[in-house]
């Protein structure tokens, strides 16, 4: 209890001088908020970008992709073999009594219609099943497009960062395409695509390959089933993979991405803090040195002289953390950020929040432990002569 008081006492002793040591003060704080708010700034994409992909994933569908593919973009799935797929144990059926299935086209599409210059999104086209497939997808604006017509829809996402509307025209291949309507999906990766009718699109674009095939598993161990019968006739060349499996897998490897590029820059920014802490904290021991000495004479013992050290350098860093975190969020959360094809808002979470602040807080003590050292095993004698 004794040394509890003696902390708090030279700890708000130390605090009230602060104001004759604000510049050097400010360094801490600034570095800090510097070094935090990039640190999360560059974060939010990775956290961003994985929060979009799960949200885009449903356990009940299934993906269908060669199967030397790890990507949609990447695979090729001839008709006739798309048709066999479709015909195989463990997708569901529909009201009618057909497949729960779809082929759908993957690529992307040039638009230049921002000042910055051609912008890159992905275009898909889905067939009659794409809706029931998605219930999640809702025309806001305008009209679905019709089957076997030159037509779009935009989610609405990529319409608000490419500066799009309902009416203007989009450039394909073999001429001008309306944009007839605009839809969401609930804030997922589809939500930044454009779409229209997969014939006609591939058509446009001389393809005769289908990218993927989408289907509805029909129970919980259709998956299984599902690949067994596909397996069983090796010249389809095709695999299945939940759709929220696949989304999980092919956002990690983005996201880590994302997280090397924030923990690298952050970490020279960090090393930068760490010694301008270092550089104040010796500062303010030295400032305080006459202070320290008297409070050793009156029986102050040197462990409340190093924790008050040590605590004002966690509490400078906490500051700087919360106003760089602070302006991340308020410039970045919820931001549009194209990453190749792919269109989502970057997050600024609770979670990466309390990274930052554990981040600073550690840097800020390894900035304040040997000043705080320094303070502890300061003589009395000397310090009381420092003046």
């Amino acid at each position: 209890m004794i040394l509890l008081r003696q902390i708090v006492t030279v700890t708000v002793l130390g605090l009230r001088s602060l104001s004759s040591r604000g510049g050097q003060s400010l360094v801490v704080v600034v570095g800090m908020a510097l070094a935090i708010g990039v640190l999360v700034s560059i974060l939010s994409l990775g956290v961003g970008y994985i929060k979009m992909e799960r949200q885009t994933a449903a356990p009940g569908r299934a993906v269908i992709l060669t199967a030397n593919a790890d990507l949609e973009g990447l695979s090729t799935i001839s008709r006739d073999v798309a048709s066999k797929v479709m015909a195989m144990p463990g997708i569901g059926k529909s009201a009618n009594g057909n497949p729960l299935a779809d082929s759908e086209y993957y690529s992307g599409i040039r638009i230049n219609r921002k000042p910055t210059g051609t912008n890159l999104l992905a275009l898909r086209g889905i067939g009659r099943q794409g809706l029931e497939l998605r219930p999640e997808l809702h025309i806001v604006a305008g009209r679905m497009f019709r089957a076997g017509a030159r037509e779009l829809v935009m989610g609405i996402a990529a319409q608000e960062n490419n500066n799009l509307n309902v009416g203007d025209k989009v450039i394909m291949p073999d001429g001008e395409w309306p944009i007839v309507g605009s839809f969401t999906t609930g804030g997922d990766l589809v939500e930044g695509q454009i779409i229209g009718d997969v014939d006609t699109l591939m058509s446009a674009e001389g393809k005769k390959s289908f990218s993927s095939v989408t289907v509805r598993l029909d129970g919980p161990g259709a998956l299984d089933i599902l690949n067994h019968a596909l397996a069983e006739n090796p010249a389809l060349n095709v695999r299945a993979e939940r759709q929220s499996d696949y989304y999980e897998r092919t956002s990690e490897d983005n996201a880590a991405f994302f997280r090397v590029i924030g923990y690298a820059v952050g970490g020279i920014m960090a090393l930068g803090v760490l010694f301008g802490t270092l550089n104040t904290m010796y500062s303010a021991v030295a400032a305080r040195t006459e202070e320290i000495g008297t409070l050793r004479a009156l029986g102050f013992g040197g462990a409340a002289v190093a924790i008050s050290v040590i605590t004002e350098s966690l509490l400078l860093a906490l500051i700087g953390a919360l106003f760089g975190e602070s302006i991340a969020w308020l410039v970045f959360n919820g931001d549009h950020y194209a990453f190749g094809l792919v269109l989502f808002d970057l997050t600024v979470s609770p979670g990466l929040m309390g990274l930052g602040i554990a981040w600073a807080l550690v840097v800020a003590f390894l900035g304040g432990l040997f000043p705080s050292i320094r303070a502890a095993r300061l003589p009395i004698i000397e310090a009381l002569r420092a003046t």
